[in-house]
């Protein structure tokens, strides 16, 4: 249920995935960024990943200068674009996408209707582009900055009752959820999770620290989350961090089960 991923390592190739079932991990969630994005070009080295382990592959959908809630219609066509490619080319072997909402551009802060309106539009068109091809979407939470959209529950809850597909749930990052001081908040939306995302701070800003070397209360998460049946994304920095991450879940788990 442990699956591994981190936007640190984004520059280097897919070597270190190979050590991952070693390291406890039965997943490996590409992040569409930097070296580690799926292009035509290392598709061949991302299947052999797949054939030659038993991980079980998701994908995070890139985000970098992307904009699902853009008014700047070219922009909102090209990151639309860019995330079908990625459902795309991940198809074969991805059953699940996580995918950030948009954010206020400067131009969304004085039309904020219209740019949630672009965001459900573009949600919407990558649920019904993943469908054909198969695969969920889960829409993430996000952390702790005015812009974005998507830091607490009820705009999560809207998004997903607003775009309206059997194949969106959402994805609870703990740490995101953090940064607003709403973590048990979200715990209410547990029939909507499909994925989560685990890492640590200390309340202030995104640092993804190893699991318990922040403030998250992971015992009380952990317990409100019995039954939950997704994956676990361990978002480290490095292999050595993700690996204490998943000692220390695995303990916790085992705590909340006695």
């Amino acid at each position: 249920m442990f699956s591994f991923s981190s936007s640190k390592l984004v520059d280097r190739p897919f070597d270190w995935a190979y050590q991952l079932e070693d390291l406890g991990y039965s997943g490996w969630e590409i992040v569409n960024e930097g070296r580690q994005r799926l292009t035509e070009g290392n598709l061949p080295e991302a299947r052999k990943i797949v054939e030659t382990t038993g991980l079980v592959i998701t994908i995070h959908l890139p985000y970098s200068d992307l904009n699902l809630a853009s008014v700047n219609q070219p922009i909102w066509e090209e990151t639309v674009r860019q995330m079908k490619t990625c459902l795309d080319l991940a198809s074969d072997f991805a059953r699940l996408a996580v995918v950030h909402p948009g954010h206020f551009s400067p131009l969304g802060m004085h039309m904020p209707d219209a740019a949630w309106l672009q965001n459900i539009k573009g949600i919407q068109e990558i649920c019904d582009h993943a469908s054909n091809l198969d695969m969920r979407v889960a829409v993430e939470n996000m952390v702790n900055m005015p812009a974005i959209l998507g830091r607490r529950p009820e705009e999560i809850e809207g998004i997903i009752e607003t775009v309206d597909r059997d194949n969106l749930g959402f994805i609870f990052d703990v740490g995101h959820a953090n940064t607003n001081g709403n973590v048990e908040d979200f715990l209410r939306l547990k029939d909507m999770m499909i994925h989560i995302h685990a890492h640590d701070n200390h309340g202030e800003r995104d640092e993804h620290l190893p699991v318990g070397n922040g403030t998250v209360p992971w015992k009380k998460v952990l317990a409100a989350l019995n039954g939950y049946s997704g994956r676990i994304v361990t978002e480290s920095r490095s292999l050595e961090e993700g690996q204490r991450s998943v000692k220390r879940l695995k303990r916790l788990l085992d705590d909340t089960r006695k």
